[in-house]
């Protein structure tokens, strides 16, 4: 029974934390602004609660796929396809998030000022993305790190 009491206790703490940490990663995209800028760039403020819901839903859907390690397959579509699909979507997602965070931070006018360059930020942009691209893709196309 003590082992038992033991397990409960950690399964309650468990998930009290992760729900914590959950809330805490949340707040913090919507307090950079990553939610709230893409809703305005798109223009489809009327489907806030669509957002929220799918928001929440991706979140809680990602932790029982990691968690529980259930594979993911839609009838015929190859893995490699969804892989592109998700990965291309986490990609864009994060690119958002690093260019909301460092516009809330402005440190593109800082790293301007530091490398002294007038005009091109955007090129310099460009050219990091493509270089993270580049290096994504001869990582998962030669199998790097897979022992």
């Amino acid at each position: 029974m003590p082992g038992s009491i033991k397990t409960l206790f950690l399964a309650f703490f468990g998930l009290a934390a992760g729900g914590v940490i959950a809330a805490g990663v949340f707040a913090f995209l919507a307090v950079i602004g990553v939610f709230p800028r893409l809703i305005g760039k798109t223009g489809t403020k009327k489907h806030v609660r669509l957002y929220e819901s799918f928001i929440v839903a991706g979140g809680i859907l990602g932790n029982l796929l990691n968690l529980y390690g259930i594979p993911v397959t839609v009838g015929e579509v190859p893995g490699m396809v969804l892989l592109f699909l998700f990965g291309s979507a986490v990609g864009i997602f994060v690119g958002c998030l690093v260019m909301s965070l460092a516009e809330t931070l402005n440190a593109l006018p800082v790293i301007a000022r530091r490398i002294r360059l007038a005009v091109g930020l955007q090129f310099v942009i460009l050219a990091v993305a493509l270089g993270k691209l580049a290096g994504s893709l001869y990582y998962f196309w030669k199998g790097v790190g897979n022992g």
